[in-house]
C-alpha cells in the first residue's frame, strides 16, 4: 500500500522588536505568503527612560531589557539565524553604549541583534501595517508613535513613497515635558509645540503628496483609540479630532501622571500616555486630520514579512543597490567581472572557512559597488565609496549590514583597513576580514579590466592561510604577477598569510 507523503512542515519565523518603550516578540509559521501566529508577547521595558543626559543607558534599564529577553528566549530556541531577526530602534540608535548592551543581550538570546535606521524602521512599519489592511487603492498615511521616535509613511498597497522618522516619542517627551509628573495646560502645549516644530520639516511635502486613508499603528494610538471608544466619543478603532480634544482635556484634569487612570487604558502605559497624546494632537493639527483609524500591523509584523522576501526577487536591498550603481555611474562590466571572480573565490573556500550562504550576497554586492567612490574622486576612491555606503539610506539594510558593506568597499585596495575592521560588531569581524581578502583578490585579478572575468584560478584555505594557484594563461601576465606580489605584502602587513603559485614570495 502506498503512503501519501507527509505535508511539508511550515517554516517557523520569529521577530523581536527592541523598542524604546516596549519590547515585542512575534513567532509565526509561514504558510505560503501568509503568517500563522504561534506566539505573541509584549512588555513595557521603557529602555528610553534609562538614557541619561550623556546618552548612555543606565544599568537598571539594561537589566529590565535583559530580564525581558530572558523571558522571550524560550520562544525562539531552535529557530535558525536565517529565520529570525532582532531589531533595535531609537533608544539603541541614540545610546553611546548600545554595543555593550547588544553583546550582553545576544548572549541571553543566542541571536544577533541589528540596530536599524529610522527610515528603515518606517519602511518595516509600513510593510507590517499594509499587510494588516485591506488591499485598497489610494494612498495611505501611516503614523507610528514609539517611545523615542515617531515614524511617518505615505504609500500605496505595499510600496512606500515617503518615509520619515522624527525624534519625538512618548517616553522621551515624558522625561522632557513631565519630568516631575505634573500635567498642566502649559506643559501639554509645550510638548505639542515641540512636536509641531519637528513636523514642520515634513509637513509641506506630506500634504503635497496627500492621502485618502490616515492610519495609526502601535501602542500610543491603539491606547488612545481604546480610551476614546470607552468614553463613547468614537467607534472602536477610530480616532476623531473631537474625541482627541476631549481626551486631552481629561488628561490635563488628572494633574499628575500617577493619577492617569481611564477605561480602556492599561496601567503600564499610563505614565507615558499624556506625552503620546500630545504628540498625536500635534500630528492631527499639522496634517489637518479629522479622523484616523487603527491598524494592528506594526514593526514586528513588517520584520517577518521582510524576512520572507529576503534573497528573493522581492528583496528591497536589490533595487536600493541598483539605484546606487546607476546614480554614481558604476562601470557595469567591470563590476560584474569582479563579482564573478569573487563568487568563484567564495565558492572554493566557503566550506573551509564556514562562511555560509547568508553572507555571500555581501561579497557580491561589495564587488559590484567597489568603484562607487570614483564618482567623488579617483584619489582614495575606496574611502569615498565606503563613506557613501555607510551614510546612504539603503532600504532593507540594518546598520551593521550597511557597515559591513561599507567596510568591504573600504578594504578592497591598498593597505588592509584594520582600524575599520575593529569598528565592526564583533560577530561580523572574522567573516568580514575573510570576505575582504577574497574581494581584494577578485579586484587584483580584474585590474587590467579584461573582457571576461578570470574564474579558472584555484583557491585553497587552511586556517587563515590562502593558497592561490594560477592557470598558465594568468601566470604569464606580468602585470598580474606584480599586483599579486604587492597584495601578498599588503596581507602580510595585516597579519594574513597568502601564497600564489607560481610566485615564490609568500609568508
Amino acid at each position: 500500500m502506498s503512503r501519501t507523503p507527509a505535508a511539508q512542515a511550515p517554516q517557523r519565523l520569529a521577530a523581536i522588536d527592541l523598542g524604546s518603550n516596549s519590547f515585542h516578540l512575534l513567532v509565526a509559521n509561514r504558510l505560503g505568503d501568509h503568517l500563522q501566529v504561534v506566539a505573541k508577547q509584549g512588555e513595557k521595558v521603557q529602555l528610553a527612560a534609562g538614557l541619561g543626559d550623556d546618552d548612555h543607558l543606565d544599568e537598571p534599564a539594561i537589566q529590565r531589557a535583559l530580564d525581558c529577553l530572558a523571558r522571550f528566549a524560550p520562544f525562539v530556541e531552535g529557530i535558525p539565524a536565517d529565520a529570525m531577526r532582532v531589531v533595535g530602534t531609537n533608544a539603541l540608535r541614540a545610546a553611546h553604549n548600545s554595543r555593550d548592551f547588544i553583546e550582553r543581550a545576544e548572549a541571553v538570546l543566542g541571536h544577533e541583534i541589528e540596530i536599524i535606521a529610522g527610515r528603515e524602521e518606517a519602511r518595516l512599519i509600513y510593510l507590517g501595517a499594509a499587510h494588516a489592511l485591506a488591499d485598497i487603492h489610494g494612498r495611505r498615511l501611516i503614523v507610528d508613535i514609539g517611545g523615542g521616535s515617531t515614524e511617518f509613511i505615505i504609500g500605496e498597497r505595499f510600496e512606500p513613497e515617503a518615509l520619515e522618522s522624527l525624534h519625538m516619542g512618548c517616553v522621551a517627551y515624558t522625561r522632557r515635558f513631565f519630568p516631575d509628573g505634573q500635567i498642566t495646560e502649559k506643559r501639554f502645549r509645550q510638548a505639542e509645540l515641540a512636536a509641531l516644530s519637528e513636523l514642520a520639516n515634513i509637513r509641506r511635502h506630506y500634504l503635497a503628496l496627500g492621502w485618502s486613508d490616515p492610519i495609526g499603528s502601535s501602542g500610543t494610538i491603539k491606547a488612545a483609540a481604546s480610551v476614546i471608544a470607552a468614553a463613547g466619543d468614537s467607534p472602536e478603532g477610530t480616532l476623531t479630532r473631537q474625541g482627541l480634544a476631549r481626551l486631552r482635556r481629561r488628561l490635563i484634569k488628572c494633574k499628575h501622571l500617577d493619577r492617569v487612570e481611564m477605561a480602556g487604558l492599561k496601567a503600564d502605559r499610563a505614565r507615558v500616555f499624556p506625552a503620546g497624546v500630545a504628540i498625536l494632537c500635534a500630528i492631527f493639527e499639522a496634517f489637518e486630520l479629522e479622523h484616523m483609524r487603527f491598524a494592528d500591523g506594526a514593526l514586528r509584523e513588517g520584520v517577518l514579512y521582510d524576512l520572507i522576501g529576503r534573497n528573493t526577487a522581492e528583496d528591497p536591498r536589490l533595487p536600493a543597490l541598483t539605484g546606487l550603481t546607476r546614480r554614481y555611474g558604476v562601470d557595469h562590466r567591470q563590476a560584474t567581472n569582479v563579482a564573478a571572480s569573487a563568487a568563484s573565490a567564495f565558492d572554493q573556500v566557503c566550506d573551509a572557512w564556514q562562511l555560509g550562504e547568508m553572507i555571500r550576497p555581501f561579497l557580491l554586492w561589495a564587488a559590484e559597488l567597489h568603484e562607487i567612490g570614483l564618482a567623488v574622486s579617483h584619489s582614495q576612491f575606496h574611502r569615498h565609496g565606503a563613506y557613501l555606503l555607510e551614510n546612504a539610506d539603503l532600504p532593507g539594510f540594518s546598520r551593521p549590514e550597511q557597515q559591513l558593506l561599507a567596510f568591504l568597499v573600504r578594504a578592497h585596495r591598498r593597505k588592509f583597513a584594520l582600524k575599520e575592521l575593529e569598528a565592526l560588531p564583533p560577530a561580523y569581524r572574522d567573516r568580514a576580514a575573510r570576505l575582504a581578502r577574497l574581494l581584494r583578490l577578485a579586484v587584483v585579478l580584474n585590474h587590467s579590466r579584461p573582457e571576461h572575468p578570470p574564474t579558472t584560478f584555484q583557491l585553497q584555505a587552511e586556517g587563515e592561510a590562502l593558497l592561490m594557484m594560477l592557470p598558465d594563461a594568468l601566470a604569464e601576465q606580468s602585470l598580474l604577477l606584480t599586483d599579486l606580489e604587492q597584495e601578498i605584502a599588503y596581507q602580510r602587513a595585516a597579519g594574513f598569510r597568502l601564497a600564489v603559485d607560481p610566485l615564490t614570495l609568500e609568508i
